[in-house]
């Protein structure tokens, strides 16, 4: 064993390296993106890896290298579930061979994600096991305890961890490499009676599911990451807390006195005759958890099955807040609630600090996006349009001054969007912009249906050669894969050739005046066609020359900070300037000038 000082995901990834991982498969999502790029950073040689076009494709990939006797990991953030609940609901009934774990990270606030979904409620819908790390090191021999039970019980597991997990950090103890667990994978042994979901092999299963769920409620109760913590048998008031919330509940107990914790490793199946034991001689006890109230409903239904008269508070009472993140100061404010103290904390004089200054979230100096929806909003102007979004960094073109984004659900829906709104209002032109990531993890399925069903729209692909939103990672058109392999690119052009569209434009959209003459020239067409504009991504080309106003020449009208709104211009004492650390020299603003005012002759950036 040695100490590594190490972020959760990076924790993970090395905890499933010492399990012996054979496989991880996955789709970048924040908080759980650095897993998967972990174990391709320090992978051992018979590991694989790979970015998966989606997060069904992953899981598919993973069952099948499982019922092979492959220890298998697979990584996504919560909304990527939703993505991959298809293959994992049947997954379960069928069963698995080499362990398997589904990292999911969740995302209370919601930080950087559309939702604030709950894994472990997703767990009992599924009836999977699940395992809820409360601190780094937790995540870190959890993941290895997690494919031990994954093998014994014949079924996928979840690892359900949460933002401040993942990217929190913590010095740990981890194995040496000669530690490592080393699992041989068998192969595939053909039995259809097994692999081959049927109506009597689920209903049979089903039926073996259950028992197996029963047995574990008494299994996890001797589970060493579920404990009672500060059992003062003297107390008649407890909390029970999972995941990161424990940690809050700790500190926040330094300064409010222990009382009897019950940590909850496995929120289900549930530790039944821990919390049993746990509630005992407990007059009342508060529930902690981010998110929902999984830990208050199990205490409730154990009151209820043994006839304990412990009442139980949180998020189901209002003593817990029922969205967004926890932390030691709303933990504080819950427990002297619950406790009825009144505590008066010394605390910094911060009245004279200066506010923070805000900063909304726009896209980025030099991206080629905001190129892009200012075409297609200066060819379009005057006219009955929608314009269809979708998930990636692209979704800031719905910010002021562009206001190009109308409607944004999930990933590649935007497409589908567009439909609907043509086949109720066939006098609008529908427009749906769509990264090329996106096209590949659930775009194409889209395009399909809107030939199929003789749609009348525009597809715009954003295509910047990475996957932008969630750290730059390769997807199948960039032409080298999370191995480090170089690869044939998968050409967006062929692909929606061959679904069918006679109209496909490839276009840079920095070339401002034949972008906006393209979007009017393909916009009068009719059926399914599409404009890519393809231009890469800022972050993973050298900048330019920055430009710089003439001030002689620039009569103020500021037409490049109302169209554009880019960061690097900005206005001080009346004029107009650029930021020249910030500007990475693309250009747009002096080919909107009206008076030619702003010129390329800065030093390069460097």
């Amino acid at each position: 064993m040695h100490k590594e000082y190490l972020m959760g995901n990076q924790a993970i990834a090395y905890g499933a390296i010492a399990a012996g991982v054979n496989l991880v498969a996955g789709y970048p999502g924040t908080p759980s993106t650095e897993v998967l790029e972990t174990v391709a950073k320090i992978r051992p040689e018979k590991t694989y890896v790979e970015w998966s076009v989606n997060e069904k494709s992953a899981m598919e990939v993973a069952a099948g290298a499982s019922y092979a006797g492959a220890r298998t990991l697979v990584t996504m953030k919560q909304v990527g579930l939703n993505v991959a609940s298809d293959p994992l609901m049947s997954l379960e009934y069928v069963g698995i061979k080499g362990g398997m774990v589904v990292l999911v990270a969740d995302d209370p606030g919601p930080i950087s994600s559309q939702t604030e979904q709950d894994t472990r409620t997703f767990a009992m819908f599924s009836k999977l096991p699940c395992f809820d790390p409360s601190s780094v090191s937790e995540a870190y021999s959890m993941i290895q305890d997690a494919y031990e039970y994954s093998e014994k019980y014949g079924t996928p597991v979840f690892l359900r961890s949460t933002t401040r997990i993942s990217h929190g950090y913590e010095s740990i103890d981890v194995k040496d490499e000669n530690e490592y667990y080393e699992n041989e994978a068998e192969g595939f042994v053909k039995d259809s009676k097994r692999w081959v979901i049927f109506p009597k092999l689920s209903y049979n299963n089903h039926i073996l599911i259950e028992e197996r769920n029963d047995k574990l409620k008494t299994v996890f109760s001797e589970y060493d990451k579920n404990e009672i913590l500060f059992n003062d048998k003297e107390s008649k008031r407890g909390i029970a807390a999972g995941g990161v919330s424990v940690a809050y509940v700790k500190e926040a107990m330094k300064t409010r006195g222990e009382m009897p914790l019950l940590k909850v490793g496995t929120p289900f199946p549930f530790p039944e005759d821990m919390a049993k034991d746990f509630l005992s001689g407990l007059d009342e006890v508060l529930c902690v958890e981010e998110l929902d109230p999984v830990i208050e409903r199990a205490l409730i239904f154990t009151c209820g099955k043994y006839g304990l008269k412990t009442k139980i508070y949180g998020k189901l009472t209002g003593n817990v807040p029922r969205s967004g993140e926890n932390s030691v100061d709303i933990v504080k404010k819950c427990i002297d609630t619950f406790t009825g103290s009144d505590v008066n904390e010394s605390s910094y004089d911060i009245s004279d600090a200066p506010s923070l200054p805000v900063r909304p979230p726009v896209l980025c100096a030099g991206c080629p996006h905001r190129a892009s929806f200012y075409a297609v909003k200066k060819a379009m102007a005057g006219k009955k349009t929608v314009f269809a979004g979708d998930i990636g960094c692209y979704t800031l073109g719905n910010a002021m001054p562009l206001d190009m984004v109308d409607t944004c659900l999930c990933m590649g829906a935007g497409i589908n969007i567009a439909q609907g709104i043509y086949h109720i209002e066939e006098d609008t032109t529908a427009f749906a912009f769509v990264g090329d990531s996106t096209f590949f993890a659930s775009g194409i399925t889209g395009v399909v249906n809107a030939v199929y069903n003789q749609a009348d729209m525009v597809l715009v692909v954003l295509d910047n050669s990475t996957t932008a939103m969630t750290g730059h990672q390769p997807h199948p058109g960039t032409g080298r894969t999370m191995m480090g392999e170089v690869v044939s690119k998968v050409s967006i052009e062929n692909v929606l050739k061959g679904i069918g569209l006679e109209t496909v434009v490839t276009v840079d959209p920095l070339d401002i005046e034949n972008a906006i003459e393209t979007v009017k020239k393909v916009s009068e067409e009719k059926g399914v066609r599409a404009i890519i504009f393809k231009s890469p991504c800022i972050a993973i080309v050298p900048s330019g020359k920055p430009y710089e106003v003439i001030s002689d020449k620039c009569i103020k009208c500021k037409k490049c900070i109302r169209e554009l709104g880019c960061p690097a211009i900005y206005t001080e004492d009346g004029n107009v300037c650029i930021d020249k650390s910030l500007c990475t020299g693309c250009g747009l603003c002096s080919r909107i000038c009206p008076v030619s005012a702003i010129e390329n002759g800065g030093a390069e950036n460097v």
